[in-house]
């Protein structure tokens, strides 16, 4: 197939059902063939954003204790998070799907996906995207990008993150000081997937943390022995300042007290949305805020 007939068969409506995804698209010069979105998604330099396709359970203004007892109960009853709008999925005519399989918490299961798109009468148009690591996550928007049509000069740019990351790696200190990322802070979550490698390509050395895995829950006194150095508070869904009020709270948790970080004055929030949580372009640009904070003195 010429390059030609590719760019006249590739995708030309295309539903994301991730922000992450719609970052992505956007990245690779996409951004007008999306047709529809999740109520998360946003678009660059105040563009329109397209029809909202999906809707959660998870009320705006609740807190991360609050937050974490609906996902409890919600699993434990087998309730979706998320609401997919079929009839408007189907009106839109999508002939790409972009979802996920890897965080039943961050967005809607292709499954779920699955079972909509059946009634379309085609399913071989979903795209599912499920990095465990930061090689995986930009491997991710290769192939993205391959699927949906972009240019040699979008798929080049991804070369080009590639390169930042080896580059951001070389440059790393030699100190690595321990880092502890609380990726939520009620109850604590130690990080996975991608960001020990984050946290690693920006000079730290990651604790309690789970490379390629999942984020888990732990306790404050795992917190307490972790002797971490720097301490960020990063919690997925919240805005920097937003953050800044969730380190005072735990900063006020007296099993911290006696951290290095905390002795030290080393305790910082980051705006996990932009930097941390959503597996695109900008997790390169999330290792140099990282270094910002971790070598920070």
């Amino acid at each position: 197939m010429t390059q030609t007939t590719a760019a006249k068969n590739a995708p030309q409506r295309i539903v994301s059902l991730l922000p992450a995804a719609t970052d992505m698209l956007v990245f690779l010069g996409l951004a007008d063939r999306i047709v529809g979105v999740t109520y998360e998604c946003s678009m660059p330099d105040g563009a329109d954003l397209p029809p909202k396709v999906t809707d959660t359970i998870i009320p705006p203004d609740a807190s991360p204790a609050e937050i974490d007892e609906i996902i409890r109960t919600a699993m434990a009853e087998g309730r979706q998070l998320y609401e997919l709008d079929r009839d408007l999925l189907a009106g839109l005519a999508p002939d790409l799907i972009v979802t996920q399989d890897l965080c039943r918490v961050c967005a809607l299961p292709s499954g779920e996906v699955e079972a909509a798109v059946a009634d379309l009468g085609c399913t071989d148009n979903i795209f599912s995207y499920d990095p465990m690591n930061l090689t995986e996550v930009l491997d991710g928007i290769e192939e993205l990008g391959r699927r949906a049509g972009a240019g040699a000069a979008a798929l080049a740019d991804v070369d080009r993150l590639r390169e930042r990351v080896a580059a951001s790696i070389e440059l790393s200190r030699v100190e690595r000081p321990r880092v502890l990322l609380l990726e939520w802070p009620d109850p604590p979550y130690g990080p996975g997937h991608w960001i020990p490698d984050q946290i690693r390509a920006a000079g730290g050395q990651p604790v309690l943390a789970h490379p390629g895995g999942r984020s888990s829950a732990m306790t404050w006194e795992d917190v307490a022995a972790s002797e971490a150095d720097v301490l960020i508070v990063a919690p997925c869904g919240f805005s920097e300042e937003e953050a800044e009020a969730q380190l005072e709270l735990v900063l006020e948790r007296p099993e911290v007290a006696g951290l290095p970080a905390v002795r030290s004055g080393r305790t910082h929030a980051i705006d996990a949305d932009r930097f941390i949580v959503r597996p695109g372009p900008s997790l390169v640009d999330g290792i140099g805020a990282l270094a910002e904070l971790i070598h920070k003195r």
